[in-house]
């Protein structure tokens, strides 16, 4: 079993890209479409976040926490 601390530090990383990753997703539809709405920026959100560690998975790079 592995530790928290272990899991946090495997994991920081990808956390810091999943967050600039969703602020310049969001940041670049803003600048395409206008000001979204609340609604629109959380679906958005919920996306990259579902959909970076699956992407992560397929590139092979992920963390041993998320090859389960």
């Amino acid at each position: 079993m592995t530790s928290t601390a272990e899991k946090v530090r495997q994991l920081a990383p990808h956390w810091a890209v999943m967050f600039i990753v969703m602020f310049v997703a969001l940041a670049g539809v803003e600048r395409l479409a206008g000001e979204v709405g609340l609604a629109a920026s959380l679906v958005i959100v919920f996306v990259i976040a579902v959909a970076y560690p699956v992407a992560v998975r397929a590139l092979g790079v992920a963390p041993p926490v998320w090859r389960r």
